[in-house]
């Protein structure tokens, strides 16, 4: 498994819907650290060409002929550091992030979505390239975080949330986001239950900034964050 060069993020993207993936790519190519490296109609294909192309990420459909994306994954979940599921079928998001799905995107795809995905990426694989460089730890109401040879204090109260980059979280505050290699799990065992609340797969958000719950969506101090079907109930009975 390789880290990308700094310069440029190869993809490859797998579809049996030629509208969709000239869609991907369209977009894809709106972002200048992004490389199209093949575009292929079945996973069968796909599958062939990503030990010849090496790509940093996987953008794929679930319901393809041959054999599926989940059934992909699970082939290359060891030689593409990142996947992306691209699909009409929301049911499919449990096993998906369970086979460590960076995101899940739901068609028909949006451009505002799109992108989101490339920061999260780019992210993401920053991160990687600087795995060893990150450790947390708790002492008391205080989060400690070391970054290479830098440590950095917070207390507690300034986490607005945290969100999970597979192994890694991202712990945002209100004053700049943090990289930690520590999964979500981790955050939610050693942080109090009452302070911070889990919403979504990929988020949980600390209380006293919540500002707004709106449909399924919760407004926070440094924006609007998504709740998950299963955190809604959860989520309904917080007190303002």
């Amino acid at each position: 498994m390789t880290s990308p060069p700094s310069e440029k993020i190869r993809f490859i993207a797998i579809d049996d819907n030629p509208l969709d993936l000239l869609a991907i790519s369209e977009y894809a190519a709106r972002f200048d650290s992004l490389e199209n490296c093949g575009l292929f109609s079945n996973a069968l294909e796909a599958y062939g060409a990503i030990g010849a192309t090496r790509p940093h990420v996987v953008f794929l459909d679930i319901e393809m002929p041959v054999f599926s994306g989940i059934e992909l994954l699970r082939k290359i979940r060891n030689e593409v550091p990142v996947a992306v599921f691209v699909t009409s079928h929301p049911e499919y998001a449990l096993e998906g992030f369970e086979l460590s799905a960076l995101d899940y995107i739901l068609k028909p795809v949006e451009e505002i979505r799109f992108g989101q995905t490339v920061h999260r990426i780019a992210d993401y694989l920053e991160m990687k390239r600087k795995s060893e460089a990150y450790e947390v730890w708790l002492e008391s109401d205080t989060l400690v975080i070391r970054e290479g040879y830098n440590q950095v204090k917070l207390s507690q109260r300034e986490i607005v949330y945290l969100e999970a980059m597979q192994d890694y979280t991202r712990v945002v505050t209100t004053d700049r986001p943090y990289m930690t290699l520590s999964s979500l799990s981790f955050f939610l065992e050693q942080l109090p239950a009452e302070r911070f609340l889990r919403i979504h797969r990929s988020y949980a958000v600390a209380r006293w900034h919540i500002k707004e719950v709106r449909g399924s969506e919760i407004v926070c101090s440094n924006g609007t964050l998504p709740i998950g079907k299963t955190y809604r109930s959860s989520v309904s009975k917080i007190k303002l």
